[in-house]
């Protein structure tokens, strides 16, 4: 067994599991800043049924995620020593602020959120599931920081075989910091927007509490329209220009091209093949790839031919997950689209195939999360921190391999127990369904 490789799935299986949660967090506290907003401003008790019901699932996602995010982090210093040992000066500030000035500020207006309804004023209520939305987001902002400088690190010089911190904000607004965070939050406000939809869809299907689920449901599918589109342009597009331009051979992979090429072309479609790495059934359309990623058809774009063997990361798993993660961009823009038009034609809660496949589609922005995140980072091997430290370079020395293939299985088992408890629970919540209305607030539009 190979320490280095057990610490690696590990760490994979931790930070997975744990990135569940922050989507789903963000993106219904967002929404919840909405639907609130309509509520006391409207003084509509139809937006305060649904921001009371959502507020549920908000608060198990948030517990869950709390729970799991502080392994995540802890095992920076038990497998991964090297590492911490070389970068804590500069790691552990974008941690240590996630702490101080989000994760408290989140916590402490979350309770006031959950527990002040009717006890404070509107106004009060309303700016706790603000700020538990801005706390939530700049968390994310923070850790978002710390794993963006493993990928573009700025602001520090090697001093005395460390990284030594020379500009904190050339580090904190390193090259990729910014595209990064747009992308991944966006990809959030569409985790949210799709727990919505599909939760009130359900609820429109099994005819329980359609007055109140209707009116989510047009909130969410609107909303999921207007961030699916942003996350292909502009977010997605600058994120995928910034990997061309700061990490080269990453992006030759996810893009499967092997050989360096003017006018490169872009793979809509591929099954790659190894070895030697080419695509087979590709689909392609010719010059996109160069026309996207430097704004020229015929520039030109490195394959991974130009890199070092050793400098290259795995090929099938970089290209197989973005791929995905684009394939599912682009069926959230459908989805939403069709939703949309046919609220327009009024038409949706009749559109019983449309409402099952919002119900279906609640994880598919999870998977998408997922799979960013492992095209991105998996993208970067064999480097923990790029062109600088090797990933092999940075796990710990004394821990042996029995002792992490340990802590895998018993981590394993904590979380199938606490996926299968945050199922559960959720059903549960969904099953049961929002408070009932007034009979005379039934009766109101909700178009």
């Amino acid at each position: 067994m190979d320490v280095v490789v057990l610490s690696r799935i590990q760490f994979a299986m931790t930070v997975g599991f744990h990135f569940i949660f922050p989507p789903i967090s963000i993106g219904l506290s967002w929404l919840l800043v909405l639907i609130e907003a309509f509520a006391w401003k409207r003084k509509d008790e139809i937006y305060e049924k649904i921001g009371k019901f959502f507020s549920k699932i908000l608060a198990l996602s948030f517990a869950v995620g709390v729970a799991t995010g502080i392994t995540m982090e802890f095992q920076f210093g038990t497998n991964w020593a090297e590492y911490s040992k070389f970068v804590g000066d500069i790691f552990g500030a974008p941690l240590a602020a996630e702490g101080v000035f989000a994760f408290f500020l989140e916590s402490a207006f979350l309770g006031l959120y959950l527990f002040g309804r009717n006890k404070v004023s509107k106004g009060t209520h309303w700016f706790s599931i603000l700020m538990v939305a801005v706390g939530a987001t700049i968390s994310a902002f923070w850790i978002i920081v710390a794993g963006s400088w493993m990928q573009t690190p700025a602001g520090y010089v090697i001093k005395n075989g460390r990284a030594e911190l020379t500009d904190f904000w050339a580090a904190v607004f390193n090259p990729s910091t910014m595209v990064r965070f747009l992308h991944t939050v966006d990809a959030a406000l569409i985790t949210g927007a799709f727990m919505m939809a599909g939760i009130s869809a359900y609820l429109i299907l099994k005819t329980k509490h359609e007055v109140i689920a209707k009116k989510s449901m047009k909130v969410a599918v609107i909303f999921g329209l207007v961030v699916s589109l942003l996350e292909l342009f502009p977010f997605g597009h600058e994120s995928g220009r910034e990997v061309a331009k700061m990490q080269p051979e990453k992006f030759a992979a996810i893009q499967g091209l092997y050989t360096s090429q003017s006018g490169a072309p872009m793979a809509v479609f591929a099954v790659p093949i190894m070895p030697p790495p080419q695509l087979k059934a590709k689909v392609e359309i010719p010059n996109l790839l160069s026309l996207l990623a430097f704004g020229d058809m015929n520039a030109k774009v490195q394959g991974i031919n130009e890199f070092p063997p050793e400098n290259i990361p795995p090929l099938f798993l970089t290209f197989v997950s973005y791929h995905n993660m684009v394939v599912l961009g682009m069926l959230f823009i459908l989805l939403t689209a069709l939703g949309t038009i046919q609220l327009y034609r009024k038409k949706l809660w009749q559109s019983k195939k449309l409402l099952r496949l919002f119900v279906w589609a609640i994880p598919f922005p999870v998977f998408a999360c997922e799979l960013g995140w492992i095209s991105a980072e998996v993208g970067r091997q064999p480097w923990i921190v790029y062109n600088v430290m090797r990933t092999k370079d940075a796990v710990s020395t004394s821990v042996v391999a029995g002792d992490v293939l340990f802590s895998i299985i018993m981590f394993g088992l904590i979380y199938l127990l606490l996926g299968i408890l945050f199922i559960y629970l959720l059903v549960k919540e969904v099953k049961h369904g929002p408070e009932l209305v007034h009979a005379t607030d039934t009766a109101k539009e909700v178009w």
